[in-house]
C-alpha cells in the first residue's frame, strides 16, 4: 500500500520491512535504494518515473532490503546516538547540542565545550548530524591529545631511559600508535578516551620499539621489564574500540 505525503514523496509499507520512503528527485538519473542507520529505507527516483514503478522495484529488492536492515540494526546497536539529553564529556570538554533556525550544521570547540547546532527541520538522529557531532568530539580529543601526549611521552622516556626523534598526533582507525625506523612516534588522538594506565602502556610500547623494532620475545621481555603487567594491559586494550561510537 502507498500513502501520499506530498507530490514528490510517498510512503510505502512492506509487511516484512515496515515503512519505506520514496522520494522523487531532480538529481536522480535512475531509480536507487539505500538503507541508512537510523534513517531506514529510502528509494530515490527521477521525476519522470511513477510511484507505481517504485512499488515494483521495492518488491523486487525485498530480500536485499531485509538483509541490509539486519546489518544496519547490528550497526545501530553498537553506535551511540547523541542528542540534546546526552550527558557526554571528554577529559576537558562537554558536549552541548541544540536545534537552530539555520539550515546548516555548526560545530565549534571552545572554552571547554563542544557546541553543535543543527537545523530544526532535521532530526538529531540523522546520520549527517551524528557524523558532525563525532567530528566535533574528535576535534576536542585532538586539542587534549596535543596538550597531553607529547609531554607524557617526554616524561616517560626520561623516566625509563628511552630516546626518540619526535611525537606526532593523528587520527587513525587501525592503530593506537606506531614507531618509525628512525624513532619517530605517532600516537592516536583517541588515546585520550582511555584510562591513563593504558595511555602509558601505548606510549611505552612505542618507546620500546625504538630498541626492538618487532614483536619478538625480546620486545615483550623489555616491555614487561619497563612496564610490569604489560601482557595484561595489552589484553585490556583490545577491549577498546578506536572509533568514536
Amino acid at each position: 500500500m502507498i500513502k501520499s505525503k506530498q507530490d514528490s514523496e510517498k510512503l510505502f509499507y512492506l509487511k516484512e520491512v515496515g515503512e519505506i520512503k520514496v522520494i522523487k528527485s531532480k538529481r536522480a538519473k535512475r531509480m536507487s535504494i539505500r538503507v541508512k542507520p537510523f534513517d531506514g529505507v529510502i528509494v530515490s527516483l527521477p521525476h519522470r518515473m511513477s510511484f507505481k514503478l517504485a512499488e515494483g522495484f521495492i518488491n523486487e529488492k525485498k530480500e536485499w532490503i531485509i538483509a541490509s536492515l539486519l546489518k544496519t540494526s547490528k550497526y545501530e546497536e553498537r553506535l551511540s546516538v547523541y542528542t540534546e539529553k546526552s550527558n557526554f564529556r571528554t577529559g576537558m570538554h562537554e558536549l552541548y547540542i541544540e536545534a537552530w533556525e539555520k539550515t546548516s550544521i555548526s560545530v565549534r570547540v571552545l572554552n571547554g565545550k563542544i557546541l553543535v547546532k543543527y537545523p530544526k527541520a532535521a532530526l538529531v538522529r540523522d546520520e549527517r548530524i551524528q557524523i558532525a557531532i563525532r567530528r566535533g568530539i574528535e576535534r576536542a580529543l585532538m586539542i587534549e591529545a596535543l596538550e597531553h601526549l607529547p609531554l607524557r611521552t617526554a616524561y616517560l622516556a626520561n623516566q625509563k631511559g628511552f630516546k626518540y626523534q619526535s611525537v606526532s598526533i593523528k587520527s587513525s582507525k587501525g592503530r593506537w600508535g606506531s614507531c618509525s625506523r628512525d624513532n619517530r612516534i605517532n600516537l592516536n588522538l583517541h588515546l585520550m578516551r582511555l584510562h591513563q594506565h593504558l595511555i602509558d602502556y601505548v606510549i611505552i610500547h612505542e618507546l620500546c620499539h625504538t630498541i626492538q623494532k618487532n614483536h619478538s620475545k625480546k620486545f615483550w621481555d623489555l616491555m614487561e621489564k619497563v612496564y610490569p603487567g604489560a601482557n595484561q594491559y595489552n589484553k585490556e586494550l583490545k577491549n577498546h574500540q578506536i572509533k568514536v561510537y
